[in-house]
């Protein structure tokens, strides 16, 4: 049985810089709390709680003087309200979900409503739209077009599926169209989630049977592991070496792994140790 790794994927620039600038302010400044979990990785938050980094879930709960906002970003009143509560902040906002922010924020400044293709719950989307302002939305499926005014800009979560965002765009054009008087698209889906989708979609043709590695609630791992099952080949989402079935394996041949964004080196390596172990087992 021979084990591929995808030529794209785990750690990329935005996880890596928040982890390194929150660790660099603790080694400085001692202990400090992050607003929200830094990245969407449990792995992640275990490891950096041991050198004194914890997870607040409001301002209101942090106890320091210091706070560190997570790779998914804050809207502006949740910068506004750290001002006014004196806090020194450790921005790790990914720059390129601050460029969706600026680009929300100068097309909410210039009278359009901001549509983002993405999850409204998802606390990236939530950041845009504090951007974005009142005149604002987030959706997975085209909304209510009639409903909305006759200028409108479309951006997109940035670690959203390439595909189903231009689906959603064409959608839009294609039968609401006529509707605006003035239509901009913004393309906010950073590289790193292009670089990944792409080499995992290259693996799975190439496998019988793909393993994404990621958080449980790490949304471009599920898209992954998504993408990945919709190319037919059996695929699974872990999160841990210690959640793989040895039946998953039996009769396969060709193995792929890839993983998520904010999936650690180690990680990857745990899960790759133990399918050579899983799948010696089987032979004997």
């Amino acid at each position: 049985m021979k084990i591929k790794k995808a030529s794209d994927m785990g750690f990329c620039f935005g996880v890596r810089r928040a982890i390194e600038l929150v660790e660099k302010a603790a080694n400085e400044r001692g202990p400090l709390q992050t607003l929200g979990a830094l990245v969407h990785n449990r792995q992640v938050v275990e490891r950096l709680a041991e050198k004194g980094i914890s997870v607040a879930s409001s301002l209101d709960e942090v106890t320091g003087g210091i706070i560190a906002f997570a790779s998914h970003g804050v809207s502006p009143d949740v910068i506004e309200h750290a001002q006014v509560r004196g806090l020194e902040v450790v921005d790790a906002t990914c720059p390129f979900v601050r460029k969706a922010q600026v680009v929300a924020q100068r097309l909410g400044k210039a009278g359009f409503w901001v549509l983002v293709f993405g999850d409204a719950t998802h606390s990236e989307v939530k950041s845009v739209l504090g951007w974005a302002g009142e005149r604002s939305s987030a959706s997975l499926d085209v909304p209510q077009v009639d409903a909305l005014p006759r200028r409108i800009g479309i951006l997109c979560q940035t670690t959203q599926v390439q595909e189903r965002f231009a689906e959603f765009v064409a959608e839009i054009i294609s039968h609401k169209l006529a509707r605006f008087s003035e239509l901009r698209i913004f393309n906010t889906i950073c590289n790193a989630t292009r670089k990944h989708q792409a080499a995992a979609l290259k693996l799975a043709a190439k496998s019988d049977i793909m393993i994404v590695v990621g958080g449980w609630n790490s949304a471009n791992t599920i898209r992954l592991a998504n993408i990945c099952a919709d190319t037919g080949v059996d695929t699974h989402h872990i999160e841990t070496a210690v959640e793989i079935v040895p039946s998953w394996l039996r009769g396969r041949s060709r193995v792929g792994v890839t993983a998520g964004a904010s999936t650690p080196d180690e990680v990857i390596d745990e899960v790759i140790q133990a399918l050579e172990r899983t799948a010696k087992g089987n032979r004997q």
